[in-house]
């Protein structure tokens, strides 16, 4: 294929400059990460948990992509295909993340509390799920599994960069097929786990389809922008606008998906008016969470919806950038809104909240760097690569 993408365009460095800006943010991000915890431990530890669930999102949205394409037996995406291989690899950097929550879970989850639960009926019939050894083994076993697939599929298609081995593809199509319902109970786990559980009176049935919407948009926001941009720069000059629609078109399909899961789930328990649901929507309506739930509505469906409404606005590689960034905005946002009303009282804004972010910026760009240096930014050895760009709709 190397008629097809010139040499430099397989396989090249990220400017000095960028990699430094890199580095920069992910410093700073660790220096403001580490002094939130020296000055309000539960706040800190809040808001790792909006980092790491975000990290998490991005990670597993990304392998569930390029599973699909071996599932769907996708072509139009095959060029790209590599960006959200290179994604995939923060799956690594997830449970790392996380790591210093386990020393502070006593700070954030009313169930660690043993007199606590021994006086709530509610908790107590919940300990069997609910104790620290068995989410411990639950957060090490389900990363454990994902990082697996991660590594299998990505190893597999650059292993066929050199090979040119089909068999490889076929492979990755079966792989594919074992770890979808696998991933489903995985990411459910991680939405109860570590976010549905800091108020664990509340539950909800579609929780964890909830944050597998916000997870898909979030990995396809993160390819789609860097997507973009590499083709831009003369990373990916072979793309067209029919690539770039099928894009568009997948992160419009996804907005009204988490909308549509978001409305059922409040429709369903503002229906059934139970004091034990309800509580949960009510404390985000009050004390300044209801201006950050009217602008969750309007930042997560209405203006992205809008955006990507019409068929050349899906082609449109600079409106694609910009809502690719407000997607993921609106996502770090929603887990925002979903985590730190446990913190209690206000909405808490300061700079202790831009220190996670700030951190995973700097985090990407360093694998993106790290990645591309080491590996095709194509996977050359594809079968379906020349149809993938000849892709037309």
């Amino acid at each position: 294929m190397s008629n097809v993408f010139p040499a430099d365009a397989i396989r090249k460095k990220l400017p000095t400059k960028v990699t430094r800006v890199a580095w920069f943010l992910f410093l700073l991000g660790v220096v403001l990460y580490g002094a939130g915890y020296l000055l309000d431990v539960k706040r800190s530890a809040l808001n790792n948990i909006v980092g790491f669930m975000f990290l998490a999102s991005v990670a597993s949205g990304s392998v569930f992509l390029v599973a699909l394409e071996y599932l769907a037996g996708a072509v139009w995406s095959v060029p790209m295909r590599r960006v959200s291989e290179f994604l995939a690899g923060l799956m690594p950097f997830a449970p790392l993340l996380a790591v210093p929550l386990l020393f502070h879970l006593h700070d954030v989850f009313e169930w660690t509390h043993p007199a606590t639960v021994a006086s709530d009926t509610v908790l107590a019939s919940k300990s069997s799920y609910l104790n620290i050894g068995f989410f411990i083994a639950r957060f090490i076993g389900v990363f454990l599994v994902l990082n697996l697939f991660c590594y299998l599929f990505t190893r597999n298609s650059k292993k066929q960069d050199v090979t040119r081995e089909q068999r490889l593809t076929t492979i990755n199509v079966r792989l594919a097929a074992v770890f979808m319902p696998i991933f489903a109970f995985a990411l459910t786990i991680v939405a109860i786990d570590w976010t549905m559980s800091l108020e664990a009176h509340w539950y909800s049935t579609i929780f964890g389809v909830y944050y597998f919407a916000g997870t898909v948009l979030a990995g396809l926001a993160a390819a789609t922008y860097i997507i973009v941009r590499f083709h831009e720069g003369g990373f990916l000059p072979n793309l067209r606008r029919d690539h770039f629609y099928s894009l568009g078109a997948l992160q419009f399909a996804f907005v009204n998906f988490w909308a549509y899961i978001a409305f059922s789930q409040f429709l369903l328990i503002w229906y059934a008016n139970l004091p034990e649901e309800t509580y949960w929507f009510l404390k985000r309506w009050q004390n300044g969470w209801e201006y950050v739930s009217i602008l969750l509505i309007v930042v997560h469906f209405a203006v992205p919806y809008f955006a990507l409404l019409t068929q050349d606005s899906k082609m449109d590689p600079k409106r694609l950038k910009l809502m690719s960034i407000w997607i993921l905005f609106a996502h770090l946002l929603d887990i925002y809104w979903l985590v730190m009303p446990s913190y209690g009282g206000g909405v808490p804004l300061s700079w202790m909240e831009i220190g996670f972010p700030i951190l995973l910026v700097g985090l990407v760009m360093i694998v993106l760097s790290f990645k591309l240096k080491r590996n095709n930014l194509v996977p050359i050895g594809d079968p379906k690569l020349e149809r993938g760009l000849s892709f037309r709709l």
